[in-house]
């Protein structure tokens, strides 16, 4: 898991938007592992909306990407009821 932590920092130190962080690191672990599929889900509170003040303070941001067998609707399905979250597009 600590190299999955790595991954994702290489990326989040770039000058990013949330939703492109999403799709390298899917992107990544895609190219460097022998999978079927991999999903990924990145949970973001963003500070720019914080100090501007906007209604929702603490605000959390959701993005996914996915590869592989998680493209079809029966993967997602099942991956979000592991994660315990409702099904997104």
């Amino acid at each position: 898991m600590s190299k999955v932590a790595r991954l994702v920092e290489v990326f989040a130190r770039r000058f990013q938007v949330q939703e492109r962080l999403t799709a390298q690191i899917c992107q990544s672990l895609t190219d460097t592992l022998s999978t079927e599929g991999v999903m990924v889900v990145v949970e973001a509170r963003h500070l720019c909306m914080q100090m501007r003040g906007v209604e929702k303070q603490g605000a959390v941001t959701v993005t996914y990407d996915s590869s592989g067998k998680f493209e079809q609707e029966e993967w997602r399905r099942e991956f979000y009821s592991l994660i315990g979250k409702n099904s997104i597009g």
